[in-house]
């Protein structure tokens, strides 16, 4: 029976993404839901409080796995600086191919119409960002003037908003090119003063 409400709760999370990614929250409904997972919208209440209570599922769901994610580039043979760059295409990745993942996206920039708190999908992201500037900062690889925790806050809330405006405007096939571009651009600026002529590899 565990096994079934995990694999029903599944179902209706990924059904859910899908159509706030597609529609966004206001023009989705319960029963959208239930009729896209295969399931009736009953069941989205008997495992969620109604249409706001998935909808927080899907934000946590995606968002709350940043942590995991960013354990993944904790090798210390590779330079800090370099880890972030890679994370950030991870992340761009998964915000433009991933359904739970732009879904979740949208949903907190709709957060004002969801009657639910709706979690900080940019926190875990900050966190991670803020060790790795830490860590170059230790190692010599930014500026001493730079601040972790106030670079890497700027530094996401740029990096959302690159995503957003190029998927609205261009699309995301070239999210890519245009994360190199602002890389190339940002990187010196972090860079200590003696060393801006190398920076880390970008794509």
């Amino acid at each position: 029976m565990q096994e079934r409400a995990k694999a029903t709760r599944r179902s209706l999370v990924e059904a859910a993404a899908q159509l706030f990614a597609e529609q966004g929250y206001a023009a989705t409904s319960v029963n959208d839901i239930g009729t896209r997972s295969g399931r009736t919208s009953g069941a989205v209440y008997f495992h969620y409080t109604g249409k706001e209570g998935i909808a927080v599922a899907v934000v946590e769901d995606r968002f709350a796995t940043w942590s995991q994610l960013a354990a993944r580039y904790g090798d210390e043979t590779v330079p800090p600086l370099e880890r972030l760059v890679s994370l950030s295409y991870e992340i761009a990745h998964a915000l433009a191919r991933d359904p739970v993942t732009r879904a979740g996206a949208r949903l907190w920039a709709e957060r004002t119409i969801i009657k639910a708190p709706v979690p900080d999908p940019f926190a875990l992201w900050t966190v991670a960002a803020t060790r790795l500037l830490a860590q170059a900062r230790l190692a010599g690889q930014v500026n001493e003037r730079v601040r972790p925790a106030r670079t890497a806050r700027a530094l996401v809330r740029a990096f959302f908003g690159l995503c957003t405006l190029t998927d609205a405007l261009e699309g995301a096939t070239v999210l890519d090119d245009r994360l190199t571009d602002w890389w190339r651009l940002t990187l010196p600026a972090l860079r200590p003063q003696r060393s801006r002529g190398s920076v880390p590899a970008v794509r």
